[in-house]
Order: C-alpha cells, then sequence, then structure tokens
C-alpha cells in the first residue's frame, strides 16, 4: 500500500531489471484487468500495476478528480524508485498516460494508449443527464457488487462526475494540444466495437478523431485496430497491446 493524500494505493510491482512498464486502468476497473498483457509480456519487462482511489484494493479518499489521477503516477514511480518508464493506458488510462507523457517528456520512455485519448467533443447537456440516469441506475446493483472488488467504492454521483469531467477533458480543444505536444514515441491499439453506455456508432465516430492527431505529430501512430469492443480489448488484443509495447521499447534500445 502506497500512501498519498489522503488515501492508499494497493500497488503490485514484478520488480526485475526489465524495461518499467507502469499499466493505467479504465475509470472504474483495477489492476487485473492486465492480466493477459502481463503474461503476452513475460519476464523481459518489469510490470507495475496499481488500483486507483477507491478501485480494487485501494483506499477511498476525498479527491477522485483526473488531476489527482495524474499526480498518482508520479507517486507510485517514487514509492517504487523507477526513472523512465513506459506508460500503457486503457480507457480512462490512456488519457492519464498522455497527461503524463506530455508533460514528462525526459522522464518517459514511451506510451501504448489503448482505445482512448481520443480528442472529440462528445459531452453535452444530454450526454450529461444520460450518464447520471445510467449511475443512477447501476447504483441499485453496485453495492452488491462491492465485496468482490469488481465496482468501486463511489457513490453513482461521484462515479458520474468522474465520467463528464472525463468528457470535458476529452474536448477536441482540450486533449489536442496535448496529444501534439508528446515528444516521445505513442502507439496506439484501437477497438472496433462499442463499448458500455455507446450507442449505435458513437465510438467509431470517437475513434475518427485519432487521424488528425497522428497527421500532426509524427510521434503518434496506431499500431493496430482489432476487431474487439472497447471493454474486452485487454482480454481479446492482449497480443496486439504486447506488440505495442515492444514497438515502442525496440525504439530506445539500451547502451
Amino acid at each position: 500500500m502506497v500512501p498519498v493524500d489522503d488515501t492508499a494505493l494497493a500497488v503490485t510491482d514484478t520488480g526485475g531489471s526489465g524495461i518499467p512498464v507502469v499499466y493505467l486502468n479504465g475509470q472504474f476497473a483495477t489492476q487485473g484487468y492486465w492480466r493477459r498483457v502481463i503474461a503476452e509480456l513475460g519476464t523481459g519487462c518489469r510490470h507495475i500495476t496499481y488500483d486507483e482511489r477507491a478501485r480494487g484494493k485501494s483506499e477511498r479518499s476525498a479527491d477522485y478528480s483526473f488531476a489527482g489521477a495524474v499526480r498518482d503516477v508520479d507517486t507510485v514511480l517514487a514509492a517504487r524508485g523507477v526513472d523512465r518508464p513506459l506508460v500503457v493506458g486503457w480507457s480512462y488510462g490512456a488519457y492519464v498516460a498522455a497527461h503524463w507523457a506530455s508533460r514528462n517528456p525526459d522522464r518517459t520512455l514511451g506510451a501504448v494508449l489503448v482505445d482512448g485519448a481520443y480528442p472529440y467533443d462528445w459531452l453535452d447537456e444530454a450526454m450529461e443527464q444520460r450518464i447520471r440516469t445510467l449511475f443512477r441506475r447501476l447504483n441499485w446493483f453496485m453495492p452488491l457488487l462491492r465485496p468482490t472488488g469488481l465496482t468501486p467504492r463511489m457513490t453513482a454521483e461521484q462515479q458520474a462526475d468522474s465520467n463528464i469531467e472525463l468528457g470535458v477533458i476529452s474536448r477536441e480543444h482540450e486533449l489536442a494540444p496535448v496529444l501534439d505536444d508528446i515528444t516521445v514515441p505513442v502507439r496506439y491499439v484501437v477497438a472496433s466495437g462499442t463499448s458500455f453506455g455507446s450507442r449505435g456508432d458513437e465510438q467509431e465516430r470517437i475513434r475518427t478523431s485519432l487521424a488528425g492527431v497522428i497527421a500532426r505529430n509524427p510521434h503518434v501512430q496506431m499500431t493496430a485496430k482489432v476487431p474487439s469492443s472497447h471493454g474486452a480489448i485487454l482480454k481479446k488484443a492482449s497480443p496486439a497491446i504486447a506488440a505495442a509495447v515492444r514497438e515502442v521499447v525496440a525504439l530506445d534500445p539500451p547502451t
């Protein structure tokens, strides 16, 4: 358990002398989601996973902001004595990874962004109401699942607020400059199916925004688009994600 602010984060570190890879979870996911990706990469990397605040085995907090999530990356790295990791983020974690890599080019080997960090204006008043309604409905079931660690120890309102904040961070004028400023290798692995709560082709329209990023920033490329939904991509496309990690690592061979 790594203390930070008013809470403590559950961290797992395999140790070893391999390239340190830090995995950043989906918004309400846990570090266990990365098992297949870690198995694909094997012992050649040092794998560091952790549960975000109030997720998994980590403790509750008064701060579930995106800014806090980005700061927590520094806390985990300092606690484990890690310099210059490769950051791998899925969904919400892709946004965290993109921001951290953009702010810390001298401390970052590179980033792999898994079906997230797309600069697209998907949040409006109707979507905000839809999000709040969805989490109010889910609140009937979430207390039953919390003892299993499958749902966060957050209220429905806190989860909705977090999702709405992500919508603000995703806006083109907010996220595009972050991605454009990245100067380390970035590889995207993109899903092709829907995500939880999406309708029709909403998710595919969001993904189209990646083309502009790639056109503007030569450091950013797409390694693969895979036949998977957003939620199943870590399970179904673990070989593609591992290949993206190896691709970034190969760009910075040891001296």
